[in-house]
């Protein structure tokens, strides 16, 4: 097959791919006849809005025709013409027959998001029959569970938007695109896995690929009954107490009920708040070390008002939905201030873990259709602002920001906020203006000037004015701002061995996902899960 990057058509007003058009391009494009065309794919389809006004849907295409070889060797010099790569996934083991006979010993994974998932799904798929453990409930009863929280404010601890079936992306805008190196094609793998799931096909396509939390319940309970059918088992309500590491060798885990599992393999895949989990390791001597986090809050603007900025006319246009924005400004202070994790047409979250504690992040369903758009605006911090050189350091310095937020919000469990007009004055707020809040149980106005460290304050006082300068109306005196944004990322890292994946000291532990610092939302877990897998199952097959 011939891949084609690069071809620009008009946006249709309609909002619909002219597949007339796009095939006429395509023929233009190798000059060649109708007939000589025998299939023809769209491989990516993106958007070019840099002139709104001008507004061009943009593809990548995979073509077959009658003589490929012939068209490839006479376009050899054009660069957006080439083979389409080969993208399909190859298991690199396959389990013996009776492998597990014997010792009984199958390999572990811990945690049900996106990361445990993916790599328990292809262990199964090579035969490996992997136990999954997951602390918190099935993904529906997760549901109920964080439902009853943000209209009722029970907390239930090991049941909510960090913890439970699908992990912390479930509660999320669903996005399915990152800037990882992936030379393996291992995204693609993640990809075809969730279309197989109920994930809608396009996502195979779209540069900007979502699903949104309701479809990604369903998505996932159809993943856990592909790795039950492979054999793999899944497990709710078991949280790992311990894990048992004997002359620095993994030998299985410790349940919080006392009943032990053994292993050889286990793959850690906790996420970014099993803030428990990661002291328990750091007191069995498992390699750990800090990393900086990002800190700040989550500003909300109506939508309408993003997609005439971005779109201008052409906004409502349904092959664009609803506008997004990346944003980043380096400060004075020497600090960077950036978007993080944007939700179009979605809503600010509580996505607090643990009893006094306030912490926002973004949702959004398939549709993107709510009133507001919101995403973090967070400030990096480094090492240096961490109050001590103790690896699990950033943790407190989140739980500290989390509970000041608790208590600013009058300890309900509602938000603290504030306009950002009056937040960029200095002043408290009394009462909202046009853009009204999403975030529930509610918000409680008041002034985040001494929230965050000075230093965070300071730089995103500077950074809002200036992305004005992107975004006319990004500094609207009635937009909101609703603290605290945390858990951005994790604090820490497990190292592990580039090219075995275990912990650098502890043998048959494998850090993995978000949690272990080597991912960064739902695709990035997915893949380091997939990579996780596979190097079990060379370590596996090749003991003796």
């Amino acid at each position: 097959m011939i891949r084609i990057r690069e071809i620009k058509l008009p946006l249709s007003p309609q909002g619909v791919d002219d597949g007339a058009a796009l095939r006429e391009a395509v023929l233009q494009k190798l000059s060649i006849a109708e007939s000589e065309l025998i299939d023809l794919n769209v491989h990516k389809r993106s958007y070019d809005a840099r002139k709104r006004k001008q507004i061009f849907v943009v593809y990548v295409v995979d073509v077959t025709t009658a003589d490929d070889e012939s068209l490839l060797q006479r376009l050899s010099e054009d660069i957006h013409v080439s083979v389409t790569p080969d993208l399909e996934y190859r298991f690199v083991a396959q389990a013996r027959e009776g492998a597990h006979k014997g010792t009984g010993r199958r390999p572990i994974v811990i945690g049900t998001g996106p990361c445990g998932y993916f790599a328990g799904l292809v262990l199964a798929q090579m035969g490996f029959r992997p136990i999954i453990l997951e602390r918190g409930k099935a993904v529906r009863e997760r549901t109920v569970d964080t439902f009853n929280f943000w209209r009722k404010r029970v907390l239930h601890t090991e049941s909510n938007v960090q913890f439970g079936e699908g992990g912390a992306g479930t509660f999320s805008d669903g996005k399915l695109y990152s800037q990882i190196r992936d030379p393996g094609q291992i995204g693609r793998k993640v990809m075809e896995e969730f279309v197989k799931a109920g994930a809608p096909e396009e996502i195979l396509y779209e540069s900007k690929p979502h699903i949104g939390t309701l479809r990604l319940v369903k998505i996932v309970e159809n993943m856990r009954n592909s790795i039950t059918e492979l054999g793999g088992e899944v497990h709710f309500e078991h949280r790992v107490e311990e894990i048992n590491i004997e002359n620095g060798q993994v030998t299985g885990v410790t349940m919080a009920g006392g009943e032990t599992i053994e292993a050889d393999h286990v793959v850690l895949a906790v996420g970014h708040s099993a803030r428990d989990t990661f002291k328990m390791l750091h007191e069995k001597g498992v390699h750990i070390e800090p990393k900086p986090i990002s800190v700040g809050f989550r500003i909300e603007h109506p939508q309408s008002q993003i997609d005439a900025c971005r779109f201008g006319d052409n906004a409502g246009n349904p092959l664009l939905g609803s506008a997004d924005y990346r944003l980043v400004h380096h400060c004075r202070n020497g600090r960077s201030v950036y978007s993080f994790c944007m939700c179009p047409g979605g809503t600010v979250v509580a996505s607090t873990s643990e009893a006094g504690g306030v912490v926002t992040n973004g949702m959004s369903q398939y549709s993107r259709r709510e009133r507001n758009a919101n995403s973090g605006i967070v400030v990096g911090l480094t090492l240096d602002d961490y109050a001590s050189e103790h690896p699990l350091a950033g943790i407190d310095l989140q739980r500290d920001l989390e509970q000041k937020a608790y208590v600013l919000g009058g300890e309900t469990y509602d938000a603290p906020g504030q306009l950002i007009g009056d937040f960029l004055a200095g002043r408290p707020s009394t009462k909202f203006g046009e853009v009204q809040p999403s975030y529930t149980p509610g918000v409680h106005l008041t002034d985040l000037s001494n929230l965050l460290p000075e230093y965070a304050t300071d730089a995103i006082r500077e950074a809002i004015p200036a992305f004005e300068r992107n975004i006319k109306g990004f500094a609207r005196a009635d937009g909101l701002l609703t603290a605290v944004e945390t858990r951005t990322s994790s604090p820490i890292r497990i190292m592990r061995d580039e090219t075995t994946l275990q912990s650098l000291n502890t043998k048959g532990l494998y850090p993995a996902g978000e949690g272990a610092g080597y991912a960064g939302g739902i695709f990035s877990a997915g893949v380091d899960g997939i990579r996780v897998a596979e190097a079990v199952a060379l370590s596996m097959l090749h003991e003796k």
